[in-house]
């Protein structure tokens, strides 16, 4: 799980957006006053198309009358990459379809319920009509779900070509790095004498130790807001506390210890009611600072949970879990303008947060470890090298067009460009015409668990925003590009447990990684001023 994730991956994926010649459309005469209806005739082949704001979205051509001609053959590379590529077509097509089924029985149910309709029909009529399109819309919706099973068959074979097809790529990258060896060593030798110099002390093994008061003492991202509804809790452990989050009366975010002061139930388990949040053991009531406002059956007692500060900006939840005085201001995490944010994912992995981001601040790795998701038949530079200022944390890699940030305490922000979907060319950002950005927060659960938020979001293609499902397939393809990564973490994390230095030698392009775990130690030891800070 490196700078370039499982986005560029999934944007070479053949989704037809051209245009095809709109037919006319179909209509029933309405009633007087030239009111009319969109009809909907038959199943799969009988929508009829809407011209509105939304055309562009529904105006695509029907792939079925393409259908690859290999049913009952044996396939080989290109005929099973052309199946696949028709099979993401049609269900792209399948669910537009759907989506225009659901939003022309709403424009019906709308003329039905016109008042203008209305003098012109009897309450009967009316009845009737709405109970017919309630059956319609009961047989749309019955419709998208037979479409997510369809969307998740399709992902699950294209997971099994790219197993079945990434052993003969590897074979031929593999012959041709054979043809052409490297011969950077004496370089790379140089820059790890340099680099050495500065990580000398560097030394991180052993069992994790707990973690230190003034790592703290930081704002840190826990959820985003979209998932945070005015009804709903979100738990979270926060350095091996456990927490919640729910929004108070006034529709601000609190965050309190997720423990009732009676009888210690998790309050995630209960409701939110009115902005409070109820224990579902015995009723206890506690508003955002943790006070308890209600304790049914009983006596009403001065009690308090703790609480601690929360705030909402950019899109995303924030807590500060330390003791000392909360900064005034947050870093802005707001996408670079012109981006459109297009998926927003939460994970919990088994890792420790420092693991994790080591390997997001180590882009080296992507050619060897990503072979079968974004860096599949990547070719493997002479040298690989992040530039940065003598006192920075951010830079760009060398030669990948690539901008990288470490933002303490625990994110990383990237900008990729991207000349072609799913392709890495050019040598700056700059000379890209499209670009991905992204944004990963590592929070620290516990000392073996990490939470990680995943915000990604493009500069292109603002379309697949709004097309159906697309929240299920960037998520396929994360957790493709995850697990790649997590064998070699855990493998990792198990070594470190029993001794192993898992930063024993640095080389050249350890340097964004490096000046991470620098900055960590100094907030550990408390240094008045911290590396790297300007």
């Amino acid at each position: 799980m490196n700078a370039a994730v499982f986005a560029s991956s999934a944007l070479s994926l053949p989704i037809s957006f051209c245009k095809t010649r709109s037919s006319k459309l179909s209509r029933k005469k309405g009633l007087k006053g030239e009111l009319r209806v969109f009809a909907v005739f038959g199943e799969e082949s009988g929508l009829v198309e809407k011209k509105s704001q939304w055309g562009p979205l529904f105006d695509v051509e029907d792939p079925r009358s393409k259908v690859p001609p290999y049913k009952g053959k044996f396939l080989d590379v290109n005929q099973a990459l052309e199946v696949a590529r028709f099979d993401i077509q049609y269900l792209d097509w399948r669910a537009r379809q759907d989506l225009l089924t659901i939003m022309l029985l709403h424009d019906k149910v709308v003329d039905v319920l016109n008042p203008l309709a209305r003098e012109y029909k009897s309450i009967g009529t009316v009845k009737k009509e709405l109970a017919e399109l309630q059956e319609e819309l009961a047989k749309a919706h019955q419709q998208v779900h037979i479409s997510e099973a369809r969307v998740s068959t399709a992902l699950d074979k294209l997971a099994h070509m790219e197993e079945l097809v990434n052993d003969r790529l590897l074979l031929a990258r593999n012959a041709t790095e054979t043809d052409n060896p490297s011969t950077s060593t004496s370089v790379q030798d140089l820059d790890r004498e340099k680099t050495n110099i500065g990580a000398k002390s560097l030394n991180v093994s052993g069992p994790v130790q707990p973690y230190s008061s003034n790592l703290k003492n930081f704002w840190y991202p826990v959820a985003f807001t979209a998932d945070l509804k005015h009804d709903t809790m979100v738990p979270i452990d926060c350095f091996e506390q456990p927490w919640v989050i729910f929004r108070g009366e006034d529709g601000k975010p609190g965050c309190v210890r997720n423990t009732c002061a009676h009888r210690a139930c998790p309050l995630d388990l209960g409701t939110v009611k009115e902005g409070r949040i109820q224990c579902p053991y015995h009723g206890w009531e506690y508003s955002t600072d943790g006070k308890c406002t209600k304790m049914p059956s009983t006596k009403l007692l001065n009690v308090k949970i703790k609480s601690i500060p929360c705030l909402e900006q950019d899109g995303m939840i924030w807590v500060w879990p330390g003791d000392e005085p909360p900064s005034p201001t947050l870093p802005s995490l707001q996408p670079p303008s012109g981006f459109v944010i297009h998926a927003e994912l939460v994970m919990d992995l088994p890792v420790e947060h420092g693991l994790l981001l080591d390997n997001l601040l180590d882009l080296a790795h992507a050619p060897f470890t990503h072979t079968s998701t974004f860096a599949k038949g990547w070719s493997v530079p002479s040298l690989v090298k992040f530039l940065t200022p003598s006192s920075g944390l951010q830079g760009y890699w060398d030669p990948y067009p690539i901008d990288m940030e470490f933002k303490p305490p625990c994110i990383v922000l990237s900008t990729i460009g991207i000349s072609k979907p799913g392709k890495l060319e050019g040598k700056s950002t700059k000379q890209c015409a499209t670009h991905l950005h992204q944004l990963h927060v590592c929070l620290p659960s516990s000392r073996n668990k990490t939470r990680l938020l995943y915000r990604m979001s493009l500069d292109f293609a603002p379309i697949l925003k709004n097309l159906p499902f697309m929240e299920h397939l960037w998520r396929h393809f994360a957790e493709q590009v995850l697990n790649e990564d997590l064998r070699l973490v855990l493998g990792q994390q198990e070594r470190m447990l029993n001794g192993a230095n898992i930063w024993n030698l640095p080389v050249a392009y350890d340097k964004l990684g490096v000046r991470y775990r620098l900055w960590r130690n100094a907030v550990d030891r408390g240094d008045d001023k911290l590396p790297f800070s300007g």
